[in-house]
C-alpha cells in the first residue's frame, strides 16, 4: 500500500510548521511509503516557505501544491486530483498527528474489507475551558471522542467520519465522487457539512468504515474560537449548511414549513429549559446550549428557503501522476 497525506491551508504557517514536524516525529511503517501534500489555497503568510524549510528533512516524501479557488474543499479536491496512493488520508494544518498514527492506517487497511477509517481529536487547549462552554458542541472546537471501542459507521453508531482525521481508499473516492465545493469553510464564511456529505455518500454506496480509538490527531484549539460569538456563527452557518443540503436531498423525517420538526423542537425545548434555570449559575453551558438551537434553526431556515450558492458535486477518477504533474517546490 502507498499512502497520501493531503494538508489543505490557508495562512497558518506557524501552526502547519508544527503539522509537519509531528508527521517527522510519527513512527513510519516500512511497508506503506507515503508522501505528504500540502495544498496552499491562496496563503499570504509564510507558507510557501514553512514547506521549502521541510523540504531537505522530507525529501521527496514532500510535495507542494497550491490551489487558487478558494475554499477547503477545493483545496483538498486539488490535492486528490494531484496525487495517486491507494489510501488518501487528510488532516488540517492546525492538527498534529499521534505518534502511532501511521502505523494504525498500515495495521487497519491490511483488512482488505476496510474502506474508511476515522478517528479522536483530542483538543489541544491554550487556555483554561470556560464554564459556558455547552457539552453538546465539541464540533465547533474540533473535539471528537466515540470512546475507546472500534466501531463501525453506519446506522448502529452515530458517529461520523469527520475529514480532518480520514483515510478512505482511492478506489473508493473514485466511485463517490470528490468533495463538494458549495460547502465548506471560506476565507469569509464558517460553512460546514462538506464531511457530512461526503460521510453519507460514502455509506451510500456500501462501503464499510471505522471508528478507531487509536487514530489519534491533537487539535489545536485556537484561543478566538473559544468565544461566545464563535460559536454562534458556526452554529448558524452549519445550519446554513445543513439547510443547503435539505433543500436538495429533502430529510426523511417530518417537516414543518421545510425544516425538521426535531431542529424546530430542540430549539423550543431549550428555552423552556433555559427559564427554569435562569438563575443555576452552575448550568451556564447547558444554558448557552439551549440559546444555540435558535442559532442552527435560524441558519437552517436561511439555508434551506434563502441562502443561494454554486451546487455542483464533481466527479472523481483515479489520475496516474504525469510528469509535470502540478506541484512544485516551495
Amino acid at each position: 500500500m502507498t499512502l497520501d497525506v493531503l494538508i489543505p491551508t490557508y495562512n497558518r504557517a506557524a501552526l502547519l510548521a508544527r503539522t509537519l514536524e509531528s508527521l517527522l516525529a510519527a513512527e513510519q511503517p516500512r511497508s506503506m511509503p507515503f508522501v505528504v501534500t500540502v495544498s496552499d489555497n491562496r496563503s499570504t503568510d509564510e507558507t510557501p516557505s514553512v514547506v521549502a524549510a521541510y523540504q531537505d528533512r522530507f525529501g521527496p516524501q514532500l510535495r507542494y501544491l497550491y490551489e487558487p479557488t478558494p475554499g477547503r474543499s477545493s483545496a483538498l479536491n486539488a490535492a486528490i486530483l494531484a496525487t495517486h496512493g491507494d489510501l488518501v488520508a487528510m488532516i488540517d494544518d492546525d492538527e498534529e498527528v499521534d505518534r502511532t498514527w501511521l502505523c494504525c492506517i498500515e495495521r487497519q487497511f491490511r483488512d482488505a474489507a476496510t474502506d474508511f477509517i476515522g478517528g479522536p481529536y483530542v483538543p489541544r487547549w491554550t487556555d483554561a475551558q470556560p464554564d459556558w462552554l455547552p457539552s453538546g458542541y465539541g464540533a465547533v472546537i474540533g473535539r471528537v471522542d466515540s470512546g475507546a471501542e472500534i466501531r463501525q459507521y453506519g446506522p448502529h453508531f452515530d458517529g461520523m467520519l469527520m475529514g480532518g482525521n480520514a483515510v478512505i481508499r482511492r478506489s473508493v473516492l473514485a466511485h463517490v465522487g470528490l468533495y463538494r465545493t458549495d460547502l465548506g469553510r471560506t476565507a469569509s464564511r464558517l460553512l460546514s457539512c462538506e464531511d457530512e456529505d461526503m460521510f453519507k455518500r460514502l455509506v451510500a454506496s456500501g462501503a464499510r468504515g471505522f471508528y478507531h480509538p487509536d487514530l489519534v490527531i491533537h487539535h489545536y484549539v485556537a484561543p478566538e474560537r473559544v468565544t461566545k460569538g464563535y460559536f454562534r456563527r458556526w452554529c448558524f452557518w452549519r445550519g446554513v449548511s445543513l439547510g443547503v443540503l435539505a433543500r436538495q436531498q429533502p430529510p426523511a423525517v417530518v417537516l414543518v414549513l421545510g425544516v425538521p420538526r426535531h431542529i424546530i423542537g430542540t430549539a423550543v425545548r431549550g428555552t423552556v429549559d433555559t427559564l427554569t434555570r435562569l438563575f443555576r449559575a452552575r448550568e451556564a453551558g447547558r444554558r448557552f446550549g439551549n440559546e444555540l438551537a435558535w442559532w442552527d434553526l435560524a441558519g437552517f431556515v436561511y439555508g434551506r428557503h434563502w441562502y443561494r450558492a454554486s451546487e455542483t458535486a464533481a466527479e472523481i477518477r483515479p489520475v496516474a501522476v504525469p510528469e509535470n504533474a502540478p506541484w512544485r517546490q516551495a
